[in-house]
């Protein structure tokens, strides 16, 4: 891991990782984010090179693939959280909850999540829309995944 964190540092492109995995076979999987925007193959293929240049192959046999975070797959690390504000997130909490809203607030240790929820209006039978705000611990989150719209 501090091999790749410093070659990803090196660069200085705002990349951090996110998963790194060395299975018993020596095939290497690394995965990265940007904290602002996106990471291009480019950059995939930067750090790539440059982890590989600091292994030697002659001592041990390895495959190496380096790949961006995706879209499709959930917030894992809390480097991820903050260049998602503003944008709709799907989360499942550990007590078995299911969400859907905005997220508004990234703290050290929880979120912010603004939605709308309609509700009974009591003694009517009208239903009116309110705008909530919850707060959810980190340790709370099971998963969280960012909702892709294409509006």
């Amino acid at each position: 891991m501090a091999l790749a964190q410093e070659r990803i540092d090196e660069l200085n492109r705002d990349l951090f990782i996110v998963d790194l995995t060395i299975s018993s076979s020596y095939v290497i999987h690394l995965e990265i984010d940007s904290e602002k925007g996106s990471v291009s193959i480019d950059d995939c293929i930067r750090v790539s090179k440059n982890i590989e240049h600091n292994l030697d192959r002659e001592e041990q046999d390895f495959e190496l693939s380096v790949s961006s975070a995706g879209l499709d797959r959930p917030l894992r690390v809390w480097k991820q959280y903050p260049k998602n504000i503003g944008r709709s997130l799907k989360l499942k909490t550990t007590d078995g909850r299911k969400l859907e809203g905005e997220l508004l607030k990234v703290e050290a240790d929880f979120i912010e999540i603004g939605f709308e929820e309609t509700l009974k209006t009591e003694g009517k039978k009208k239903k009116e829309i309110v705008n909530q705000v919850i707060r959810l611990d980190f340790d709370h989150i099971q998963e969280a995944k960012v909702v892709v719209s294409f509006k």
